[in-house]
């Protein structure tokens, strides 16, 4: 009986030995499923790890710092230079193009605002250094200066590489901030102004909302001071903080001269829809989804415009002639419309729109001529998405409420269209767009200046 016992023992204690050793060697060699398990595991650890680590990353470049105090506020470069080749992007070169993709895909970090303020505390250098001091003007573009009127609100570098777009020393600019705008934004649009001769602050600032009678006003204060200024300019240009030219200074005075004194704008008759931004009192209410002030339609009609203007509509940009621009600020007509309009959607959209059609104001459109759209207009090149395909190609770049913001590889589209100025156009979207714009526009101002010294020379030169 003990011997059986024993055996039995034996038999137990070894069966259970034998256990172990198969669990360890399952430990150290998986099943097929076990495999899986593991292998998943791994993986969603390894995603997990990568997440946090992007969205670190992501909070780290994309949320603004601080400003060391101690750095030497005298020695501020840009941050970004990249290093691709616009020429190549322009003939669409598989290899520059592949660049500018890679670059986009980069975590794109922020300027801050102060960044400007520190590079204009001393004026000599930044005047030099960024290139304003080196810009070449032809005679006939010193015949004709412009004037601009720059209504923005963030993004202190962009609207530095705007300004520098399309600087030259004999035109005029007239930069109006939102009142609402960050103490930051604020400082470095004063300093830039303080540090260009023939760049101003508007006299008068607006707290500008949407669509409401602020954003025209924000224009008209910047037109006001720029007809009070001492440079006898040809004509006015209008831009915000997205928008871009695609022609040098020299072509733009070119193709302007052949205006004759007329104006450049969308002016069109109405359709009901439109009909209804002027048919109704409108008040600024709190709306939720946009988490700001709109202007909101009301049930109460407005009385019919006064001195029987007949209504247009357009967009907010123009071009227009010195002549144009005195008449609406001296016309009782144009002021008593501008009243009217007070309490109107988006006035900006039809007040330059319907005055340029009264008979007998200066570069006037005849009611009688058919409608200017925004594709006869080439004040702004806008990419409207439902529009992509039957009139534009695809935006390669991002959208925002439909509208394109561009991308680098629509550089050669932009440059060969026709208009005048790009809108969107937004350098944490896709600066390498952005540098190639200023680069192509660069090079074409001073070719085509050099080209007219040059013919000037040989005619000199003639017997």
């Amino acid at each position: 009986m003990d011997t059986v016992k024993h055996t039995m023992y034996n038999g137990n204690k070894n069966h259970a030995v034998y256990l172990q050793v198969i669990m360890k060697i399952r430990y150290i060699f998986p099943s097929r499923r076990q495999k899986k398990k593991l292998v998943s595991l791994f993986f969603f650890t390894l995603f997990v790890i990568c997440a946090l680590l992007l969205v670190s990353q992501k909070v780290t470049d994309r949320v603004p710092t601080e400003p060391d105090r101690n750095e030497d506020l005298t020695d501020i470069k840009p941050l970004n230079h990249y290093d691709v080749d616009c020429n190549g992007i322009y003939e669409m070169d598989p290899v520059e193009v592949g660049k500018s993709l890679a670059i986009r895909k980069r975590i794109i970090v922020e300027e801050l605002d102060e960044s400007l303020v520190n590079r204009t505390s001393n004026c000599s250098d930044y005047f030099h250094s960024r290139g304003y001091a080196s810009v070449r003007v032809s005679n006939e573009e010193k015949a004709f200066p412009l004037a601009y009127s720059l209504v923005v609100h963030k993004s202190a570098s962009m609207v530095e590489k705007i300004l520098r777009a399309i600087y030259t020393p004999n035109n005029i600019y007239c930069i109006h901030y939102d009142r609402t705008s960050s103490e930051r934004f604020m400082r470095a649009m004063e300093s830039l102004a303080g540090c260009l001769p023939n760049v101003f602050i508007a006299s008068k600032l607006e707290s500008v909302t949407y669509a409401s009678i602020s954003r025209l006003n924000a224009d008209l204060n910047c037109l006001s001071d720029l007809l009070r200024s001492d440079v006898k300019w040809r004509y006015v240009i209008n831009l915000c903080g997205q928008d871009f030219p695609l022609r040098s200074n020299i072509e733009l005075v070119a193709d302007l001269k052949k205006l004759r004194g007329g104006n450049m704008m969308e002016t069109s008759l109405p359709s009901e829809y439109k009909q209804e931004r002027f048919s109704f009192h409108y008040e600024l209410q709190n709306v939720s989804f946009e988490n700001q002030q709109l202007p909101v339609m009301t049930e109460t009609t407005k009385e019919p415009p006064p001195h029987g203007i007949q209504m247009f509509i357009g967009s907010a940009y123009f071009v227009l002639s010195r002549e144009f621009v005195t008449y609406v600020n001296t016309s009782v007509l144009a002021r008593d419309f501008l009243a009217w309009s007070h309490d109107t959607y988006s006035p900006d959209e039809h007040f330059w729109a319907t005055l340029t059609r009264v008979p007998g104001v200066p570069g006037e459109v005849p009611r009688t001529q058919p409608d200017v759209t925004d594709l006869m207009s080439k004040t702004r090149l806008v990419k409207w998405e439902y529009l992509e395909g039957p009139l534009y190609p695809a935006c390669t770049g991002t959208h925002v409420r439909s509208v394109c913001i561009y991308g680098a590889t629509e550089l050669r589209w932009l440059l060969n269209f026709g208009s005048w100025f790009a809108n969107k156009v937004d350098d944490i979207v896709d600066p390498v767009l952005v540098q190639c714009l200023e680069e192509k526009i660069n090079q074409k101002q001073t070719e085509m200046v050099m080209a007219v010294d040059q013919a000037l020379l040989t005619e000199l030169d003639d017997p």
